[in-house]
Parts: structure tokens; sequence; C-alpha cells
């Protein structure tokens, strides 16, 4: 079983500065105490997401870390011209000597996109087109393409990835009818919300994979599943923690909404903290708590890769180093011998 990290980088009550600098040192005890990736969303004009440009945060990350990969989820395609992530892929991989994870995405709100002018209309075709010219690009010195947004004769590549043919894709997914294409592909997933219903998509997964895959002797992708995670000396200090913590980061993740009166009444975690705890979405508690219920929920959701949330809301860096060298001690090494599920 691998442990990564991900990372909204929530606008919290501290300057942005003081900010990306925390969340600096934390990916620095990620690389040491053994995560495999660290990952970070791309979110704009909203206090959900302050790593706006992925690039530029991850670039401070290949600095400051030897081991641990990292990489966006995602980069919302539809919002970018597809020969400047092309670039930026190429640097980061070289950059840090072949750790980026590059995760690729559509984009999930309607206010953010339309801020660029991208509407739920036209987003799907720049995502596609902008996915095929960024795969073509590093795979070939030259790109050629024509579609109704790109068209590309010629164009010269002049940088490449150090991972050949290119670095491991990831793909957020919520359910099981865009699994084929993501198995067909190789392509790492994402999930979140209860485990029951991420079952039905590892299960389709492993399915797809074997009829697909099975005599290639490839490796199984990953198969993601997000918790965020509190660990404190007793379980209610972890409750009070995290449900304090948790509203502001919910605050942020219905901003946008909210402020175009339309709250999500359908995101697959719960606004309500405690509804959150019980559903397993989130895992409170003393560390003996945690990994017990993390074990609960890798049986149920047939995951093989977890992505811990250490820090969100308002979570100072002390209070979120605390759950993270809970964790990485005495919870990740009970699943040291625990066999990657193929």
């Amino acid at each position: 079983m691998k442990f990564g990290v991900f990372d909204h980088l929530d606008r919290n009550s501290v300057p942005l500065a003081e900010h990306y600098e925390n969340r600096l040192r934390l990916a620095e005890v990620y690389d040491r105490e053994g995560f495999y990736a660290y990952h970070i969303a791309e979110h704009h004009s909203t206090p959900l997401g302050t790593a706006s440009s992925p690039s530029v945060f991850l670039s401070a990350v290949a600095q400051r870390t030897q081991r641990l990969r990292f990489g966006p989820l995602v980069y919302t395609l539809s919002l970018a011209h597809p020969l400047r992530l092309l670039e930026e892929i190429c640097m980061l991989d070289q950059m840090s000597h072949g750790r980026l994870e590059l995760g690729i995405g559509r984009g999930s709100s309607p206010y953010e996109m339309g801020y660029f002018g991208v509407t739920a209309q036209n987003s799907a075709k720049l995502y596609t087109e902008s996915y095929d010219v960024i795969m073509q690009g590093l795979q070939s010195s030259a790109i050629n393409f024509e579609g109704e947004h790109f068209k590309f004769n010629n164009v010269p590549v002049e940088l490449e990835c150090v991972q050949k043919p290119h670095p491991p894709i990831w793909y957020g997914l919520s359910a099981a009818a865009a699994v084929p294409w993501a198995a067909a592909n190789s392509v790492n997933i994402v999930c979140n919300g209860p485990s029951a219903p991420v079952k039905a998509i590892t299960d389709r997964y492993r399915e797809e994979w074997h009829a697909q895959h099975h005599a290639s002797g490839a490796s199984h992708p990953m198969m993601g599943l997000g918790r965020h995670i509190v660990i404190a000396d007793t379980y209610q200090e972890a409750f009070d923690i995290g449900q304090r913590a948790f509203a502001c980061w919910y605050g942020s993740l219905q901003h946008l909404w909210r402020a175009h009166g339309n709250p999500m009444k359908s995101y697959p975690i719960p606004e309500d903290f405690a509804t959150a705890v019980k559903a397993g979405i989130v895992l409170v508690g003393t560390a003996d708590d945690v990994a017990e219920g993390l074990q609960r929920e890798i049986d149920i959701s047939g995951a093989n890769y977890v992505l811990t949330r250490f820090a969100f809301g308002d979570l100072s860096y002390e209070e979120s180093l605390r759950s993270l060298m809970s964790f990485s001690r005495e919870v990740m090494p009970r699943f040291a011998q625990e066999p990657v599920c193929a």
C-alpha cells in the first residue's frame, strides 16, 4: 500500500508567503517520511485554491524535495494553451529528474471556467483537443494537429520529459462509465466520497485492466481514495480540531457556488462534519483509531493508494505536522506489508 498527499492549498488566515512556505515545509516532511507523491489542485478566483498556477508551486517542491513524486491533480486543460502546458510539463519532469505525476482534467467549476470565457458547451472539446496535443508533443519532435480550437502545422518540440513515453497520467473519477478509457490508457485514478460507491469503480477498473492488459506484464495503475485525517492524543481532541478546520475548508469549497446563489448539493463529501466522520470520509482520533478506520475504508473501497489530507482549512502548520508525524510513524508502518491489490 502506498500513501500520497492531496492538497487544495486552500486559503487560511496566515499571509500568503507564510502559507506557501508552510506547505513547502510540509512537502519536505512528506519527502523524508516516505510518502509516494504530493498532488495539488488547480483553482482560480476562489479561496479553495491558492496554487492557481500549479507549475510555479511545483517547481519549488522539486527543489525542496529529493524522492517525493509530485504533480497537479489536475491541470485544468480547458483553461490553458496546450503548447504552454507541454513545455511546463517537460520542465518540471527535467527539474525533478523524472518525478512528475501528470494529472489532467476538464475543470469542475463552471464559475471558474466562466471567468476565462470557457463554457460548458466548449470545455469538453477544449479539454480533449488539449490532451491530444500534449500527448502528441510528449512523444514526438513535432506537432501536427487540426481541431476545432487548435491547429498546428509541424510545430517543433524542443523540450522533452525524463520519463518515457510520458509521466504517469492521473484522472479524477466519480462514475464507472469513464473506467474503460482510463484502463485502456493505463491512467491512475482518484476517487472521493463514501467507500461503497468507490468499490464499483475499482471493481470495474480491475475487470477492464485484466481484460486489456493481463498478458502485458505491466504494473496495475493506482486507484486512489482521498481522506481528510486529523490525529491527536484523544478522539475528542482530534474531532474538535477537525470540525473547526473542516468547516473552514468546506466554506472555501462552496465559496463561488454560494456567491452565485447555487450551493452544491451533490458533492461526494458531506458538509456536516459528524456525518463525514461517520461515513469514514474523514478519519479522526488517535493513531489507533485512524489506522482501524483506514483499514476499513481500504477494504470496502478496493483502493490500492490513499491520498491523505493533513493540511486543510484553518489548521496551523503545527497541527498539520502533528497529524502527519503520527500518521507516518504510527499508522503507515502497519500497512507496509499489505499487498497492493491487483
